[in-house]
């Protein structure tokens, strides 16, 4: 997840540099939406390791 994170960010960043404003845009989002589900799972995952141990 944090992969695809990375990906929409770097994609982000090659479309604002090459002018194209509508792609950097979307791509932005979906990495910030990415970032948030990784938060989330890694949050989830936390709770849940912790009380099996």
């Amino acid at each position: 997840m944090l992969r695809w994170t990375i990906t929409f960010i770097v994609i982000a960043l090659i479309a604002g540099i090459l002018g194209f404003g509508g792609i950097a845009g979307a791509a932005a989002g979906l990495a910030k939406i990415a970032f948030f589900i990784f938060i989330i799972l890694f949050l989830v995952s936390l709770i849940r390791g912790g009380v099996r141990s």
